[in-house]
């Protein structure tokens, strides 16, 4: 399977100056486009345990839209529509991801942020530093006065698209005073359609027992590192349905939706 998947890869690198020829600067794995998942391309088509070839940290979901994914260390977790964690099985697939091998580059302490937008706002400075037009995986441990967290139930074909399937059946959950683990992908601003532009966080508490994807949040103190990312790969699926998906579609405003957890 992996030989056949690995005849699809579709690569769009996405690197600065010398670097394309001098060394690899850090490499961001997408499966499919995002306007793939929005416009309803729940299918798996990669494998949990081809995915880990490619990244030990990253986010997505799983067959179905079946909860969200948060891969940390090199573990798989499914938060699942309750909200509890489980480990993946390697056979399980996935329709959409963003992976790296995560290596800091740089990192701060972060205190006294009371919502998701002034957490954006200090990494955005970071950012700016640093280059807005590269990706990057970021891993932010700390103490939440309260997280906002969501899940949703699987789907079954046929599939709706995202914002129906969300509106349908995504959980909500409320955390106060816990511990956990951010795992986040930056996005820039070109990849409006095949991701979601800016920040897209997931969240896994210290005892890896809850999370999923963050909403909104009120920290109390963290500290954040950052793996600067400045290469881009995209693998597409090996699909009929992929193939006929009509992507003229404009679903950039369902994307921001979802992402946000505007659905209702």
């Amino acid at each position: 399977m992996m030989k056949k998947f690995l005849a699809t890869l579709a690569a769009l690198c996405l690197m600065t100056g010398s670097a394309f020829a001098a060394k690899d600067n850090g490499t961001v794995y997408q499966m499919a486009p995002m306007q793939s998942l929005a416009l309803g391309g729940l299918e798996g088509f990669i494998t949990v345990g081809e995915l880990k070839q490619f990244g030990d940290t990253g986010i997505g979901t799983f067959d179905g839209l079946n909860g969200e994914m948060i891969v940390l260390d090199g573990v798989v977790y499914q938060a699942i529509a309750d909200s509890s964690i489980v480990v993946v099985d390697d056979k399980v697939t996935v329709p959409f991801s963003n992976v790296a091998k995560f290596r800091a580059d740089f990192k701060s302490k972060l205190t006294a942020l009371s919502t998701k937008s002034s957490l954006e706002e200090q990494l955005n400075k970071l950012v700016d530093k640093h280059g807005r037009n590269s990706f990057y995986m970021i891993k932010l441990e700390g103490s939440f006065n309260r997280i906002d967290f969501r899940s949703e139930y699987a789907q079954q074909k046929p599939y709706p698209t995202l914002l129906k399937a969300l509106e349908k059946s995504q959980t909500e959950f409320t955390m106060n005073d816990v511990d956990g683990t951010i795992v986040g992908l930056y996005c820039p601003a070109y990849m409006g359609g095949l991701n979601a532009v800016g920040w897209h966080f997931h969240f896994i508490t210290s005892d890896k027992t809850r999370g999923g994807h963050v909403m909104e949040l009120d920290l109390k103190s963290g500290k954040v590192a950052l793996d600067k990312l400045n290469r881009f790969e995209m693998l597409l699926p090996d699909l009929k349905t992929f193939q006929a998906r009509d992507f003229t579609v404009d679903s950039k405003k369902d994307i921001v939706k979802a992402e946000h957890g505007n659905v209702h």
